[in-house]
């Protein structure tokens, strides 16, 4: 097959350009023996501990963005949800909707990231599955995942507590202004590139310790992150708006569309509420990975909520470089469609 070939509604017939597409494009850039007798279900070995479990689906638009692409993004996202779950990621699965016309070239390009981030997360591609849609019916290529991970005996959530610190990993909003700036050919001074990355090596140096909980800020961001952990625990979090940290690039683009970086989207951030005295210890240890160096304190659970919140409001609030309290809710209406 030519790079310029596209993929056509009989590759999704079931038969031979089927199976071509699966064995030759698919099976070939993904290193997973459980994939090999293309079975209707993958047979895993016996798991010691808990399961984890979680499915997604991928629909960014564009799908190839500064610093990542569909393929990266899945793997990523599947990932991350099992290891903020105190999981070990083993397995995932890969369902992938083809929109006829799109490229053997972008397709291999989506598959040979899959295959890269896979590998650099440790997990394996045990099972999936392929269909093709009319042109005009899909837009290029969406993918869905599950994902199982086994947890540790032992370890779990625990109940956030007043004094509690609450961390995060790096720089927030990166990847909605990569997604946005690719989508609507915006040529900024500065490229900002997605931060789009698997969590799970990151999150294997602090798996030790007594981390209360740990969440990641996708869609709706770093604030509705923050709304959801105080409306489940009913406790109130002061965030510190010097303390968060963000690109001068990324700001710079939040500046000039009037987007709050607050609320765009991040993949590969984690957001942790972790006792005071454990504090230091997780921070030198976070800022000893490549994608925890400029982990921060960025604010405190400060005491028990004197009355509940409504559904969509928690008890979160933002102590702005000028002294003032603006309290922060969920996101309301999705400024960024399609950003993951």
């Amino acid at each position: 097959m030519r790079d310029e070939d596209k993929i056509e509604l009989s590759h999704g017939d079931g038969g031979k350009l089927t199976h071509q597409l699966i064995k030759e494009e698919i099976l070939s850039r993904l290193d997973s023996p459980a994939l090999l007798s293309l079975g209707d279900a993958a047979i895993l070995e016996n798991f010691s501990g808990r399961l984890a479990f979680t499915t997604d689906s991928y629909v960014v638009n564009p799908i190839f963005f500064p610093g990542g692409d569909i393929g990266k993004l899945a793997v990523s996202g599947t990932v991350n949800d099992l290891a903020v779950s105190f999981a070990t990621p083993l397995y995932l699965t890969l369902g992938l909707i083809i929109e006829a016309g799109l490229s053997f070239g972008e397709l291999r390009g989506i598959l040979d990231s899959i295959a890269k981030t896979a590998k650099e997360a440790g997990v394996k591609v045990v099972a999936g599955d392929t269909k093709v849609v009319e042109k005009g019916k899909g837009d290029k290529v969406y993918i869905n995942t599950a994902g199982i991970g086994v947890v540790s005996e032992g370890r779990h959530p625990s109940s956030i507590q007043p004094g509690d610190k609450v961390i995060i990993n790096g720089e927030i909003g990166s990847h909605g202004v990569a997604v946005l700036s690719s989508r609507q050919g915006l040529d900024f001074s500065t490229t900002v590139r997605s931060d789009c990355a698997p969590l799970n090596d990151l999150l294997n140096c602090i798996r030790d310790l007594p981390i209360r909980i740990m969440r990641d800020p996708t869609r709706g961001g770093l604030a509705t992150t923050l709304v959801e952990l105080s409306h489940m625990s009913n406790m109130e979090i002061i965030i510190n708006e010097e303390d968060i940290p963000i690109l001068p690039a990324t700001q710079g683009a939040c500046d000039m569309l009037g987007l709050d970086p607050l609320y765009l989207a991040n993949e590969g951030k984690v957001v942790m509420v972790v006792p005071k005295d454990m504090t230091e210890e997780v921070l030198i240890r976070l800022r000893s990975h490549p994608l925890g160096t400029r982990a921060a304190v960025i604010g405190e659970v400060t005491r028990k909520a004197s009355y509940p919140a409504s559904e969509y409001d928690g008890h979160v609030f933002l102590k702005t470089v000028i002294g003032g309290l603006r309290p922060l809710g969920m996101l309301t209406g999705e400024p960024l469609p399609r950003i993951c």
